[in-house]
């Protein structure tokens, strides 16, 4: 599990512990993935262990991956869900901004994938789980570097599972909406260059306005990803509200893109934010644990 410190990650791997799995959580900042892994463990009956990881090192992901399957035996799940959000006028963003939105939220699923994929195949089976978000279905003006890659892990899931079906091995894309994180209170990286109207954002006022004034637990989705990997579900959205959207969407796409420009938090609130772990709405700023 990627981005397992936090959030989303965190909630997936307290969900799993609890029905008994053995979960490697990883994250960038060792210490606190150590500390959530010991946390998960003592809810068992399954056990979690930490590892370092910036998946945007693709040696390491696959050293990651070796290593663990080589200690447990085999590797029947993959959450890719380590992520960064970048946002912001387009006008004001740096190259920088876009390097790190694609080499964390699509690259970085590419290394989980390319690591993981060959060991399900011999295998004969396994459960790829990529998180994107909303913004991977709808679309988000003043957002674009970070939903451009979440539709490219959308397409990547999609594809990739049309060709598993065949050996055995499921893919399932996650694209949840508002959440309910700590992260909702982080900005960018702080060493990408400052973009003026993301620091006039109020990001937790701002996506919880966006979700209909209330945002989804991270336990509550946690719970609807494992029932969605249960039943292998293509795509596992929630809550309601973004399934809701996600169907407009297919029904009248240019309702929704005019839509989107008319309600977009850039042009009356600097900018806005998910919950951090994977979750998106127009300006969304904030980042996940693990995302480098």
């Amino acid at each position: 599990m990627t981005g397992g410190s936090s959030g989303i990650g965190r909630a997936l791997g307290a969900a799993l512990v609890r029905r008994g799995d053995r979960v490697v959580l990883t994250g960038t900042d060792g210490a606190r993935a150590a500390r959530v892994a010991e946390e998960l463990t003592g809810v068992g009956p399954g056990r979690a262990s930490a590892a370092v990881l910036d998946v945007r090192d693709g040696a390491a992901v696959a050293g990651l991956v070796t290593g663990t399957v080589e200690q447990q035996g085999r590797l029947d799940l993959l959450v890719n869900n380590a992520g960064v959000g970048i946002g912001g006028p387009v006008e004001d963003l740096a190259l920088a901004h876009w390097d790190r939105a694609i080499d964390v939220n699509l690259r970085g699923v590419v290394h989980g994938v390319h690591a993981a994929y060959p060991v399900m195949l011999r295998q004969g089976s396994g459960h790829i789980v990529n998180v994107a978000s909303v913004a991977g279905l709808l679309p988000n003006p003043g957002f674009t570097p970070y939903a451009s890659t979440k539709w490219g892990v959308v397409g990547l899931s999609l594809s990739l599972r049309g060709e598993a079906a065949a050996h055995g091995v499921r893919v399932s894309v996650v694209c949840p909406g508002g959440v309910d994180t700590p992260m909702l209170d982080k900005g960018m990286p702080s060493d990408l260059p400052r973009v003026p109207a993301v620091e006039a954002a109020d990001v937790r006022a701002v996506i919880t306005e966006l979700s209909g004034g209330r945002l989804y637990s991270a336990d509550a989705l946690a719970a609807d990803v494992l029932r969605g990997v249960e039943r292998n579900r293509a795509i596992i959205v929630a809550p309601r509200q973004a399934r809701i959207a996600w169907r407009l969407m297919r029904l009248s796409p240019s309702l929704l893109v005019r839509f989107a420009a008319a309600t977009t938090p850039l042009r009356d609130a600097g900018t806005g934010s998910t919950d951090g772990t994977g979750t998106a709405a127009p300006g969304h700023l904030s980042r996940r644990d693990g995302a480098g």
